[in-house]
């Protein structure tokens, strides 16, 4: 087998392992998995995850499994699998098997009868808070239960009970019999079992026990024939702990070896499924897909291209050390993905009425649908020489150098003509309420004719009479600050994080279909929707402030 080259250190251990011939009983096939819980929808954090063990089943040529962890029937529903299936398959990756933790509930009770014959774990009455206070801290090592040193046969009538729905909730546990000393606190006997009388979504009440995480997560890698458990670094001091339950379980080998890797951190970006699932109870938000979120299905709904998520996770790179990544190297990612696909067009935020005084009629003129591939081609737009210019490109007083339309002072009608101001209306307030022009008929865009007269600025404009509607959205981050929330959100949301108001845009953007990103020129990438009407959904703005 020729190994690929690796490309960060995971697959270096992955090609020393290879090398030495670890696999060679299982036919050198590397096996890896993504094993979220199905307890809220994934989040951006998630696709680095993804785009590290679908990179390794691609380059290795191996199987991945997607594995839902529902060892926590109190949190976990269908609606939540459904949506980890939908956001993996929208980020066109494949995977092998579709499995749950749950389909391993009578192995893993087997399993963890084995631990109790062999001596490895015991049934513990203390109680949650119990436990809590016995387990010690860093400088101070725990005190063993009362119950640690049951008989086998005492443990396994206890177990089977427990099993049985002897006993209510909290009191008794099943706990690994490991160290209580150790400097290592995972190691310090933790939990297996506990017992809680609720439904599961899948196995309804058949169990009132229920494995814990650690033991569960390890143990069904083992049993699935994985190779390479690939997962953040917060579960770095786990390690210990789920070797220790691999090794003593009875599976076969090769047993699975865990690989930390860095999370992925974005500044101003809310990433817990936790705190998400907060915002959507407490609707501050209007459900997991509202574009505001970091959550991949509100990725998907803003209109961000799947394919601008995997250049940013790999951009980012796999390393071990603890980082934040600035969110304009997400925007910016968007950007580039969007500015070769998008199509342009025009519209306007903030309209003014702009009227060619000494224009009469109505004409077509072309307009390039992406510059960026002239394979796209061209559209036509009408002009009736009466239209909406945004009234950020018109002052009554210029600072110096502006560069836009003053009185006097000319500018380019994108795709159209020169005009000139001549005069301005006003209204009680002072403010301008229609611009009057002069338009010069040999300033044309693509004319062969030579124009004496030069304009500096251009500006977008949506025509008076076949511009419609349309409401625009523009997004904010969740929270004010951009340091990473590993506390409590409340007091740094972005109550403005979301703004709608009223503008106009060209019809063709109210023709085109439902999910279409757009360049509104000059303005951002907008995706078009209809909820009642026209709306332009913003995805990024076309500032991009990222040094490549």
């Amino acid at each position: 087998m020729k190994l690929p080259e690796a490309t960060n250190f995971i697959e270096q251990i992955i090609n020393e392992e290879l090398e030495a011939g670890k696999f060679e009983g299982v036919g050198n096939e590397i096996h890896v998995r993504f094993p979220p819980e199905p307890n809220g929808y994934l989040h951006i954090g998630h696709v680095k995850a993804m785009c590290i063990n679908f990179g390794v089943k691609e380059r290795y040529n191996g199987t991945l499994n997607l594995r839902m962890d529902d060892t926590n029937p109190a949190k976990e529903d269908y609606e939540y699998v459904n949506s980890i299936v939908d956001a993996v398959k929208w980020l066109g990756f494949e995977f092998d098997k579709l499995v749950f933790a749950s389909d391993y509930y009578d192995k893993l009770y087997e399993i963890a009868e084995k631990y109790v014959m062999d001596g490895n774990a015991y049934v513990c009455d203390l109680t949650a808070e119990e436990i809590t206070a016995t387990r010690g801290t860093l400088t101070e090592a725990g005190k063993e239960s009362p119950y640690r040193n049951r008989s086998v046969e005492e443990n396994l009538k206890l177990f089977r009970e427990m099993k049985a729905g002897v006993y209510p909730d909290g009191a008794k546990t099943l706990r690994a019999k490991i160290d209580m000393s150790s400097p290592n606190l995972n190691m310090r006997d933790p939990i297996i079992y506990r017992i809680a009388h609720v439904p599961h979504y899948r196995t309804g009440d058949k169990w009132c026990i229920y494995p814990m995480y650690d033991f569960a997560h390890p143990v069904s890698d083992a049993i699935e024939g994985i190779t390479h458990s690939l997962c953040s670094l917060e579960f770095e001091n786990h390690r210990p702990l789920y070797n220790w339950f691999v090794e003593r379980s009875g599976l076969p080998a090769p047993l699975p070896r865990q690989i930390e890797f860095a999370r992925l951190n974005i500044t101003n970006m809310l990433m817990s499924k936790r705190y998400l699932k907060k915002l959507v109870d407490e609707k501050f938000v209007r459900g997991w897909d509202d574009p505001r979120m970091p959550t991949i299905m509100g990725l998907k709904n803003r209109g961000v291209p799947p394919e601008a998520l995997k250049k940013f996770c790999a951009d980012v790179g796999v390393a071990k050390a603890y980082s934040v990544v600035n969110q304009a190297q997400l925007d910016s990612c968007i950007r580039d993905d969007l500015n070769a696909n998008a199509e342009r067009a025009m519209a306007v935020l903030n309209p003014l009425k702009l009227t060619i005084t000494n224009y009469d009629g109505e004409e077509e003129l072309d307009f390039e649908k992406n510059p960026t591939n002239p394979e796209a081609g061209a559209r036509k737009v009408k002009f009736t020489g009466s239209v909406y210019i945004d009234r950020d490109d018109f002052s009554l007083n210029p600072p110096p150098k502006y560069k836009r339309l003053q009185k006097g002072g000319t500018v380019r009608l994108k795709g159209a003509y020169i005009v000139r101001c001549d005069d301005v209306m006003m209204d009680a307030d002072g403010n301008a309420t229609e611009i009057l022009c002069t338009y010069f008929p040999e300033s044309r865009s693509g004319s062969a004719s030579p124009c004496e007269v030069k304009a500096k600025g251009v500006v977008q404009w949506v025509d008076c009479k076949y511009g419609v509607t349309a409401e625009f959205r523009q997004y904010s981050p969740l929270l004010k600050d951009e340091e990473y929330p590993d506390q409590d959100y409340a007091e740094r949301l972005n109550a403005q994080s979301e703004r709608r108001f009223s503008g106009k845009a060209e019809p063709y953007l109210a023709e085109s279909c439902d999910g279409t990103p757009f360049q509104l020129l000059r303005t951002g990438y907008y995706k078009k929707c209809t909820e009642g009407g026209l709306v332009l959904s913003e995805i990024v703005s076309l500032k991009d402030n990222f040094n490549k």
